[in-house]
C-alpha cells in the first residue's frame, strides 16, 4: 500500500499521540508498505485554520491517514469527492478538554465539520469512539486500536516491586509535557499539603511546550518551599526514562482529560499504581482502588489523601503495584493492535 499520514511538526515529538503515530509508521513500513509523512508546521489554532487556503491532498496514494490533531488545517482539502479513502486517527477531541464553554462550542463546530469530511476512523479507545459517535452520529467504518504500551517490555519482577516498597520516601513520578491539561499544578498543590520530607516528586516532560504555564508551576514550587523535594528532568526517553520509572513508587498524571493515557499503562509495566482522573479514558485503564486511584479533575485534597494512604500503607502500595503489573500484562501487544489497523486500511482497497 502507498499510505500517507498527516501530522503537525516532527514524528519524533515526545508525547503519547506521537508515539502512536511513529510506531504505526514503523510497523506499516516493516510490512512492506510505503508510508509518506506529510508534516504541517506547528502554529496557533487560528493560523492552522488558514492552512485551508493552501493545503491540498498529496497525489499518488492509495489511502491517507490524518491525525485528528490536524483537523483545523484539513477541512477544505477534504472536500468530496476524495481521490482515495481518508481515515482520521483520533486520539481525543479538542472540544473534550476543560475550557470555557464558548471556546469549546467553537472547537466542537470546527471538529464536527472535519469529522464529517472523512471516510473512516481509527480510535485509540472506546471513550474516544463514544465521544466522536455522539458528536456526528457516526455510521462510517471504524476500528478501536489501543496505543502501543509495550515498548519497554516487562522490566521489573515481583521481588523488585516488593523490595522497592520498603524505601522510606514515597517516590512520585509525573510523566507528561508541562501543559495545564496534564494537571501538574494539581499534583503540586497536593504535595504542598503533605509532610514533604516523606515525599519526592520527579517531573519528566518538556518545559518548552507551554513556557508560561511551566513558569507558573516553577514559581509555585519556589514560593511554597518545595524545591528540595520536586525535581525537573526535562523530556526523557529510552534508558533514562526507564530508570525513572524503575525508581518510582507511583505514577501521578491528574489530567483534566485523556483520550487514552498511554503513560498509565507504561507505568504499570514497571509496577506503578496510577492516579488519574474520572474525565476521559483513564477509567479504561485504572481500576479505582485496585491498580491505582481515580480522582475528580482538580481535586488536590483527595489526591493528597491518596498519596498519604500509599505512603503510610506500604502493604497496600505493594498490593496495588503487583495488581498494576498484572493489568499491564493483560493489555494487547502493539503488534496485534497495529495488525488490526493494517487490515482495516486494506479493507478500503478491496
Amino acid at each position: 500500500m502507498k499510505i500517507g499520514i498527516v501530522i503537525y511538526g516532527a514524528l519524533d515529538t515526545l508525547s503519547g499521540g506521537y508515539l502512536y503515530d511513529r510506531l504505526l509508521v514503523e510497523y506499516l513500513r516493516a510490512q512492506g508498505d510505503s508510508v509518506e509523512v506529510i508534516s504541517l508546521p506547528w502554529r496557533n489554532y487560528a493560523a492552522h485554520l488558514t492552512d485551508n487556503l493552501s493545503f491540498r491532498l498529496p497525489p499518488n496514494l492509495d489511502i491517507l491517514i490524518q491525525d485528528e490533531l490536524n483537523h483545523p488545517s484539513l477541512i477544505r482539502a477534504n472536500r468530496r469527492p476524495h481521490p482515495y479513502p481518508i481515515i482520521s486517527l483520533v486520539h481525543h477531541l479538542r472540544c473534550s478538554e476543560l475550557r470555557p464553554k464558548w471556546q469549546n462550542d467553537f472547537y466542537r463546530f470546527v471538529e464536527k465539520k472535519y469529522l464529517q469530511s472523512v471516510d473512516g476512523f481509527i480510535f485509540n479507545s472506546e471513550t474516544t469512539r463514544g465521544v466522536v459517535n455522539r458528536l456526528i452520529g457516526n455510521s462510517l467504518p471504524e476500528v478501536v486500536a489501543f496505543p502501543p504500551t509495550d515498548r519497554f517490555g516487562e522490566v521489573v519482577s515481583e521481588e523488585e516491586i516488593k523490595e522497592r516498597g520498603k524505601k522510606k520516601e514515597l517516590n512520585t513520578l509525573f510523566l507528561g509535557n508541562i501543559i495545564e491539561r496534564k494537571g501538574l499544578h494539581v499534583l503540586l498543590e497536593a504535595i504542598r499539603q503533605l509532610p514533604v520530607t516523606s515525599y519526592r516528586l520527579d517531573v519528566v516532560g518538556s518545559l518548552t511546550t507551554d513556557p508560561l504555564y511551566a513558569k507558573t508551576v516553577q514559581t509555585f514550587i519556589v514560593e511554597n518551599h518545595l524545591s528540595s523535594f520536586v525535581f525537573f528532568h526535562g523530556s526523557l526517553n529510552n534508558q533514562p526514562l526507564k530508570d525513572k520509572l524503575k525508581q518510582a513508587h507511583v505514577l501521578v498524571v491528574p489530567s483534566s482529560y485523556e483520550g487514552f493515557g498511554i503513560v498509565y499503562l507504561e507505568g504499570m509495566g514497571f509496577g506503578l499504581p496510577a492516579i488519574g482522573t474520572t474525565l476521559g479514558a483513564a477509567g479504561e485503564i485504572i481500576e479505582d482502588g485496585v491498580t491505582g486511584f481515580l480522582i475528580q479533575p482538580g481535586d488536590a485534597q483527595m489526591l493528597a489523601h491518596r498519596l498519604e494512604v500509599l505512603n503510610e500503607r506500604r502493604d497496600l502500595l505493594v498490593q496495588m503495584s503487583l495488581a498494576a503489573r498484572i493489568r499491564y500484562q493483560r493489555q494487547p501487544k502493539w503488534s496485534q493492535t497495529a495488525g488490526r489497523i493494517r487490515e482495516f486500511l486494506r479493507s478500503f482497497l478491496g
